[in-house]
């Protein structure tokens, strides 16, 4: 029987919750230290390191996680050890199947911090005891807050975050019997916006389509109440807010219908404010928001004006679902090269490649460049002419061949690209890095306060507390959101093997390099010399890294 060579894994994880005193280096360190003092020095130097900075432990989808696991089913060592039991997760059910995985895999799991072992059987029945009780812990806190959140509820008020169109946000005051000042918000109509959205519902239920809405709303110069143009996942999103929906009969019923957590009875609805409605999404780490079941919903009447009669509401959700429930065509290949750099000449817009269902002489799917705000529009803001995408592509490939002839420019343009890349790589990874540790921070200011809000239960300040906490998570979320806009650019950014032999392949068989790869790689070869290309109807101005660009003037 082959004996294994005794060989650790050290895992380590912190979360934007984790306190100080846990950091990636310190759970490191206490790990060597536990394996010098009962394995040995030379076993503790040789340890294979994980590291997860600013991931949670309500699942396992940590990238060193997910590696450490890999290599483990290469039976690259024979045990795991870990500061913590929670360092590796806080979900039983993960944590009951990651220990069945190891034992099959024969691989130890230590948590020096309670001393548990899994090559005795007494250490596995231990570490899932302790495992409930991390998940009960985390499950109370989640189930504290949605408690003060039913009680601020049934109030009606708005608990703040970003007001949806047509309102503002007022603050109200009032006396308590102890004589206490209590500050509450609620929303005011703002007339003018207030017509806008009453114009999208008329509109979405005229036409039945949010493409035609969206159209209708571009042509005739509508915009948010930040100055952009109506996209049709904005109009959705209006369309599908409860908000703007007024609390009367038809209300009650289609909500009782939908099976809501209804804090209010028939006789509130009775059309003289607008409904409110809390936790209607489901806000993961490192993943877009998603909306909730209705039944989910935690619904009241609200103390600001409806916009919108209950039938009318109604009836746009059923369109809704009936738009959504029609058969799904999964979109075409997309053979475009020049997708995301291309440009109209005219407006300064996007122009996107169109397929067609023909082919050319070469077996090529036909396709052209369509303006986005031209079809946004349907030609009334910009009327660019589209050109033959297969024509333009291979045009703009000609050039960068003929650049790559010259092979004092080539390595010019090629060296400026690579500097701006870094240059512009550095000032993004500072951003992260000030983005991580203002969401760091954030959390730990929750973490206090949700501690704060045990103790401050029954009491006039567990409002206040829950309002404090809304208000971090709503800046923490948009940090978040600009961190995972960062990852993606960095994503993005990365070059595969092939996509790197191909700039970095001698100028003399650049050409014959660039035609042996796929359209992935053609299209990341070009985004890394050419940084914008123009259109204006007749002639393709390249713009590569480097080189100067004139403003691009038109309607945007």
């Amino acid at each position: 029987m082959e004996v294994r060579k005794k060989q650790f894994a050290v895992y380590s994880r912190k979360s934007k919750f984790t306190g100080k005193g846990e950091s990636i280096g310190n759970q490191i360190e206490l790990c060597r230290q536990y394996i010098s003092s009962h394995y040995g020095d030379d076993f503790a130097g040789s340890a294979y390191i994980y590291e997860d900075e600013g991931f949670s432990g309500g699942n396992l989808e940590r990238p060193q996680f997910k590696m450490m696991m890999q290599e483990a089913k290469k039976k690259k060592f024979t045990a795991i050890v870990c500061y913590r039991l929670d360092r590796i997760s806080r979900n039983i059910g993960d944590f009951a199947n990651l220990i069945e995985e190891l034992n099959e895999l024969e691989i130890s799991f230590i948590s020096i911090k309670e001393q548990f072992d899994t090559s005795s059987p007494m250490g596995r029945a231990m570490m899932y005891i302790a495992s409930v009780f991390s998940q009960l812990e985390r499950e109370t806190i989640a189930e504290r807050i949605r408690d003060n959140m039913l009680e601020l509820s049934k109030s009606g008020r708005w608990l703040g975050g970003n007001t949806p169109t047509g309102y503002k946000s007022e603050s109200m005051t009032s006396v308590t019997i102890e004589g206490k000042v209590k500050k509450a918000y609620k929303l005011q109509l703002i007339p003018e916006e207030g017509e806008v959205i009453r114009l999208i519902f008329r509109k979405f239920l005229e036409t039945g389509s949010l493409t035609q809405t969206e159209t209708y709303l571009v042509q005739n110069g509508y915009r948010t109440k930040f100055g952009r143009l109506f996209s049709r996942f904005a109009i959705k999103g209006i369309l599908a807010n409860p908000v703007y929906m007024m609390a009367d009969q038809e209300a009650y019923e289609y909500l009782s219908e939908k099976k809501v957590d209804l804090f209010a009875g028939p006789e509130e609805f009775d059309g003289r404010f607008g409904v409110i409605a809390y936790n209607r999404t489901l806000q993961r780490q490192g993943k877009t928001h998603e909306k909730k079941d209705m039944e989910e919903w935690i619904v009241a009447v609200g103390k600001h004006e409806g916009l919108i009669p209950g039938s009318i509401w109604v009836s746009a959700q059923r369109l809704l679902e009936q738009n959504k429930s029609k058969n799904y065509r999964k979109p075409r290949s997309n053979v475009a090269l020049l997708s995301g750099i291309l440009f109209c000449g005219n407006c300064g817009d996007y122009m996107r490649p169109k397929l067609s269902g023909r082919y050319n002489e070469q077996g090529e799917q036909i396709y052209s460049y369509l303006c986005a705000m031209k079809e946004k529009s349907r030609m009334k803001c910009c009327a660019m002419k589209n050109p033959n995408g297969n024509s333009l592509d291979a045009m703009v490939v000609e050039e960068i061949k003929r650049i790559s002839e010259d092979g004092e420019e080539f390595k010019r343009q090629l060296n400026q690209s690579i500097k701006l890349l870094e240059q512009s790589g550095q000032e993004l990874e500072a951003e992260e890095i000030r983005l991580k540790d203002q969401e760091k921070e954030i959390g730990e200011q929750i973490k206090g306060l949700v501690s704060s809000l045990g103790k401050a239960s029954g009491t006039g300040a567990a409002e206040y507390i829950v309002n404090q906490i809304q208000e971090l998570h709503k800046k923490k979320e948009e940090i978040g959101q600009r961190i995972r806009e960062l990852e993606e650019v960095f994503a993005s950014r990365e070059l595969s093997e092939l996509e790197f032999q191909i700039l970095k392949q001698s100028l003399s068989s650049f050409g014959e390099a660039f035609e042996m790869a796929d359209v992935k790689q053609k299209r990341a070869a070009i985004r890394r010399l050419v940084k914008k290309v123009l259109w204006d109807g007749e002639t393709v101005h390249l713009y590569l890294f480097g080189s100067e660009e004139p403003p691009c003037d038109g309607c945007k």
